[in-house]
């Protein structure tokens, strides 16, 4: 059995905390994959204070040279794909298709992170003032803190760790505890790629613990968080009277908009994968079905048929296609959402139980569910699920279907499906997301286009990108008088 340590000074240690914890398969409860070494307060502030002393030499490295080793660490990753598949397989549950995609994702990210290493350019500015040269650079916090959540337990980490380094910043990593196994490879990656000891520092704990540690020290400059908006709203607060920068990326309820007019073959596949793919543990996945009156019968007549014809099981076993709730506190929220849409009076489709038989009935296995009739004052359409579950609320037309579709706390992504071309651009107009699909799911991104909401979903510069490296870089103003002699009136 597998014993996950802290890495931290170029070291991997053993903590002294005497607590641990379990990592457990979710698919199936009796696979016991490893025990978490949980680390202390003091163990976290021993990270914090080896990325402070690592960071003036990782600083003055060149940064093409930062990228030199950000490139290896993707080469790396390439190397060991299926070994990262298997493991987030094996420890969150999704399939080994979905685990697949997830390293492709990340593995892009972390090349495009290396390649901006040679574009960390500043401008020259033309000065009012003669024989005086402006121009600005970019030049790193210090230390960061990557605080990252079980969902995406590899692609996340990299693309906050890796525009973090290529930057010329220090990191200390604070995984989620239900994914251990995943973030040791991947430290293990980037530091075999080449880093100094005590740039790149792995802390296993508690949030309550050694996370509080983390973002209450006062070497860290700035804290990048992935996670649920009431845990990245509190952190926003906490560290706010110290002035620390904080990057958040938080929940979402996204809606797809489903015109009259549109491809239904399309628009009810892209909505199935939207809502049960990855079994609806996304920040980007489709929740709302906000469908116009005349065809919604038959949509969700069809999305009931597609969301029967999912198979549940282990994601290592070949054919499955939904994989199981990440833990038993996760699976519990999801039927507490199914209850409470019944109670609600929502109309329960298909679904609304907990799968077993055919080798589920160890695991955290929901039946993919989709209920009709949904009003928007309902809790089931207004507050996130993490879980397979689809709401369709049904409009009059399509200025209706955006009144709803805006009316969220939220503001993460979305889609339309229509192929009316004034309607596109309308709702492209009008849509209070961050990012928004024409024809296609809700969920998806790329490696080169930034990635983040609006709303209760984001707080800071977005992640990935042609923004990736803007939260990990202040911008310093130079100005450089080549008179030699004392400048003449006012000075502003």
């Amino acid at each position: 059995m597998a014993v996950y340590k802290s890495y931290m000074g170029g070291n991997w240690i053993d903590s002294a905390s005497g607590k641990t914890a379990s990592n457990i398969n979710p698919a199936n409860t009796n696979d016991v994959i490893g025990t978490i070494q949980l680390a202390s307060r003091e163990e976290a502030r021993q990270a914090v204070e080896s990325a402070y002393f690592a960071f003036r030499d990782w600083k003055r490295t060149p940064a093409p040279a930062r990228g030199r080793i950000i490139a290896k660490a993707a080469r790396l990753m390439e190397d060991r794909k299926e070994e990262l598949s298997a493991a987030i397989t094996r420890e969150e549950g999704k399939t080994l298709a979905e685990a697949r995609g997830e390293l492709t994702r990340a593995i892009n990210v972390v090349e495009f992170c290396a390649g901006e290493s040679r574009r960390m350019v500043g401008e020259t500015i033309p000065s009012e003032l003669p024989a005086n040269f402006a121009y600005t650079v970019k030049e790193p916090h210090g230390v960061v803190a990557a605080i990252t959540p079980w969902n995406f337990p590899v692609a996340i980490p990299a693309w906050k760790i890796a525009p973090a380094l290529v930057a010329g910043n220090t990191v200390v990593f604070k995984p989620a505890t239900l994914t251990p196994a995943t973030a040791v490879i991947l430290t293990e990656i980037f530091n075999e790629a080449g880093l100094p000891p005590g740039v790149l520092n792995l802390v296993l704990g508690s949030g309550s613990e050694a996370g509080d540690e983390i973002v209450c020290h006062p070497a860290v400059k700035a804290i990048s968080f992935t996670g649920s908006t009431e845990t990245g709203l509190r952190l926003y607060a906490q560290v706010a009277p110290r002035g620390v920068k904080v990057q958040a990326e938080m929940g979402g309820k996204n809606p797809v908009v489903v015109m009259e007019d549109c491809d239904m073959s399309l628009a009810v596949e892209s909505t199935a994968q939207g809502a049960f793919g990855s079994t609806g543990q996304r920040c980007t996945a489709t929740s709302r079905a906000i469908v116009i009156d005349r065809i919604a019968d038959e949509f969700v007549e069809r999305i009931v048929e597609r969301a029967k014809s999912f198979k549940l099981g282990d994601g290592s076993v070949a054919g499955t296609d939904i994989g199981p709730s990440v833990d038993e506190g996760q699976f519990n929220t999801v039927l507490k959402y199914i209850d409470i849409g019944r109670e609600d009076g929502a109309e329960l489709k298909c679904g609304g139980n907990r799968a077993t038989g055919d080798g589920l009935d160890d695991g955290y296995f929901v039946e993919p569910t989709v209920f009709d009739h949904v009003t928007p004052d309902m809790r089931i359409a207004r507050e996130e699920i993490f879980g397979p579950v689809l709401s369709v609320l049904r409009v009059k037309d399509f200025d209706e279907a955006m009144m709803i579709a805006n009316d969220s706390d939220y503001g993460l992504s979305s889609s339309v499906f229509t192929n009316d071309t004034n309607l596109v651009y309308r709702f492209v107009d009008e849509i209070e997301t961050g990012m928004t699909h024409i024809n296609s799911p809700t969920t998806g991104g790329e490696a080169h286009i930034p990635f983040g909401g609006v709303k209760h979903t984001g707080l800071g510069a977005r992640e990935q990108g042609s923004t990736s490296l803007d939260f990990y870089t202040e911008l310093k103003v130079v100005y450089v008088d080549y008179t030699g002699r004392k400048r003449e009136g006012n000075l502003y």
